[in-house]
């Protein structure tokens, strides 16, 4: 088996020296070839095509052969090193014929379709809520699971913004998605690839990835593609800036554990830089001056945090400049809006009482160093950060699928993308058809961790059926069991200051427990600490909290 690939990498060589023998200097094309045949001699884990579009079923059996195996004692089998196969004879031969393209793209690989005898595979993309909830919750007893996504790990993002002021350190809020599913790193036929998804053919059930960080590999950029039995897409969604210019390039967004790693690395630089000699009184102002636009449980959470950092790490820290450093939060409507009147006005009273000057206008404009409202005041600035919540990812714009309102991808009451065989769809990037008469739901949190784990058990349904969860084996007439109903169990703030807000309604008008004050702060950090994924992180969590409290926040300043 091994020598009659060296054999065929032989043949490939030669096909491209006459290439490039008629042809003068070497093509684009020719050089992807040759790149794939010196790959190919040391043996195969992905195997290239002909043709970007079409699967190599024949590499994937040769897989298994029993020539120029190596033991990979991680996975409990026997493997070959993860390197590229070379093309055929025949796809040489054929190569020679076919336009530049075509040849290039014989050098892209794949993790080819499931054999009759293999258990599904469940392609998932994202790392988000409703992702690794869904990885938590699949059995991976009937199904191979295959994540792609461009960070490894789960972010607690209700947690985040104690992060930028050191109340907590990063990897407190951080899970790795091999420790919520530990069978992509264990088991022979589930894997974590760390890429962007850039495209999607439901027709062939393949997925096309771009590597996210290609520096060292074969080609950069480092492409491949996925065949799935079933594809779950949950890749999150995007901050809306509204289109307003300059927020890309002079605000950050609070999303990742980059955008808290940045924020804290810009107040704590303002901080230091303001103490210098020789400073005109203004620009000191400037610097010390954070805006936080976007009134939603984000924006508030994090403006309280701020005010607990200045109130009691500053002024002991900083005393030279404490009584410059100001906190304005900008909101063109309500903040909290979700709430009901009495917790909001509770929350503008007590953010107001502690330093954070609430100012209601539009932003128009977004300068280097001043913010332009809707009727033209202007705002300076040393640290921006804009929450003002998501919309649809530019991903998520390009697939050829149906979209709901909004521009998510749209689904029926299954989670399932009707239109097409086998794709369902979760999270911030999915929402109800109007044909469904359901309501788009929120991005939230809570709404997505409970769509993973519905999806999960529905899966679970499908593969005890006919097809046993294969591609094709779900028809538009299957009985799926019950579809998906969401019940709001309420929400919750922190305002700092040991105060928050809690809501256990179902909506702004039902009946429930609604509070404000220290007993509603015991309950949010009762319920997220219990609600963090693991217990490492519930531990992380829990000694962060009881170092700040003794100690006060971290202010040194990495990178």
């Amino acid at each position: 088996m091994a020598w009659s690939r060296i054999a065929r990498s032989s043949q490939l060589s030669q096909s491209l020296s006459r290439i490039v023998s008629e042809g003068g200097a070497p093509t684009p094309a020719a050089s992807a070839l040759r790149n794939a045949a010196a790959l190919g001699q040391r043996g195969p884990r992905f195997a290239s095509s002909s043709s970007f579009h079409s699967l190599a079923s024949v590499a994937l059996a040769d897989k298994c052969g029993a020539a120029g195996h190596l033991h990979h004692p991680s996975r409990g089998i026997s493997t070959t090193p993860a390197k590229l196969l070379p093309a055929t004879a025949a796809e040489a031969v054929s190569a020679e014929s076919s336009d530049a393209e075509a040849a290039a793209m014989a050098a892209v690989p794949d993790l080819g379709p499931t054999k009759p005898g293999e258990k599904p595979r469940v392609v998932v993309l994202g790392t988000g809520w409703a992702s690794c909830r869904f990885l938590k919750d699949v059995d991976t007893s009937v199904y191979d699971v295959v994540c792609v996504s461009p960070r490894n790990h789960m972010v607690f993002t209700p947690l985040l913004a104690s992060t930028c002021v050191g109340t907590l350190e990063f990897r407190s809020v951080v899970e790795p998605v091999s420790r919520i599913q530990p069978a992509l790193a264990t088991r022979p036929g589930s894997y974590f690839f760390l890429a962007n998804c850039t495209a999607v053919d439901t027709e062939k059930h393949e997925v096309y990835c771009t590597v996210a960080a290609s520096e060292g590999l074969p080609t950069n950029p480092y492409r491949f593609r996925v065949a799935y039995d079933k594809l779950v897409i949950a890749s999150g969604a995007e901050p809306l800036t509204f289109r307003i210019k300059g927020v890309e390039e002079n605000a950050i967004f609070l999303r990742e554990v980059n955008h808290a790693q940045e924020i804290r690395r810009k107040l704590l630089t303002n901080l230091m830089l303001s103490e210098n000699p020789g400073l005109p009184e203004e620009e000191k102002k400037r610097l010390l001056h954070c805006v936080v636009v976007g009134g939603g449980p984000t924006g508030v959470e994090f403006s309280g945090e701020l005010s607990d950092f200045i109130t009691r790490d500053v002024r002991d820290r900083y005393s030279h400049v404490k009584d410059d450093v100001k906190v304005t939060l900008i909101e063109a409507n309500e903040i909290l809006s979700s709430f009901d009147d009495g917790l909001r006005t509770y929350a503008k009273r007590h953010l107001s009482e502690y330093g954070v000057k609430l100012v209601k206008g539009a932003v128009k404009e977004v300068l280097p160093k001043e913010i332009v409202l809707s009727d033209d005041t202007r705002v300076p600035y040393g640290l921006l950060v804009w929450s003002t919540g998501v919309g649809p990812s530019q991903f998520v714009k390009s697939l050829d699928l149906p979209k709901s309102l909004g521009g998510r991808i749209g689904i029926n009451e299954y989670l399932r993308v009707p239109s097409v065989e086998d794709v369902f769809a979760l999270g911030d990037c999915a929402g109800f058809l109007e044909s469904t008469g359901k309501p788009v739901l929120p991005a939230l949190a809570q709404v997505a961790e409970r769509e993973g784990k519905y999806l999960a058990q529905l899966l679970k349904k499908v593969a005890a059926q006919k097809g046993g969860g294969k591609a094709h084996c779900i028809s538009k007439t299957d009985d799926l069991g019950e579809p998906f109903v969401y019940k709001h169990m309420g929400s919750m703030a922190s305002v700092g200051r040991y105060k928050a807000l809690v809501d256990l309604r179902e909506n702004k008008d039902a009946k429930g427990v609604s509070m404000a004050g220290f007993a509603s702060w015991v309950m949010w950090r009762s319920a997220y600490l219990t609600r963090v994924v693991s217990w490492r992180n519930r531990f992380y969590v829990a000694a962060n909290w009881l170092t700040t409290f003794v100690f006060g926040r971290d202010d040194t300043r990495i990178g």
